[in-house]
């Protein structure tokens, strides 16, 4: 996590800073298994999947075993790129 994506989740309230550590712990989850870690409401966590999302730290994708659901994770920062010396 960068100390941008920390400055975003502190913002947020108390069940999307749970999902996001659900998320962090338990790797990419759909819906129903972010309920069932987290002890959250469906409707307290698609709130705070939403407001996870507004700020840009989790990414949804399809659920191959059931397309009807989505999977959950958190993005992913891409390697730094060391620069390359010329000479």
């Amino acid at each position: 996590m960068t100390e941008s994506d920390g400055e975003a989740i502190a913002d947020l309230p108390p069940s999307a800073k749970l999902v996001y550590k659900v998320l962090e712990y338990d790797g990419p989850l759909t819906q129903k298994g972010i309920v069932e870690e987290s002890m959250l409401s469906a409707r307290t966590v698609r709130y705070a999947l939403e407001r996870l999302d507004e700020v840009g730290v989790i990414e949804e994708d399809v659920y191959f075993a059931d397309a009807r659901q989505n999977l959950y994770e958190i993005v992913e920062e891409p390697a730094e790129v060391e620069p390359t010396v010329s000479d």
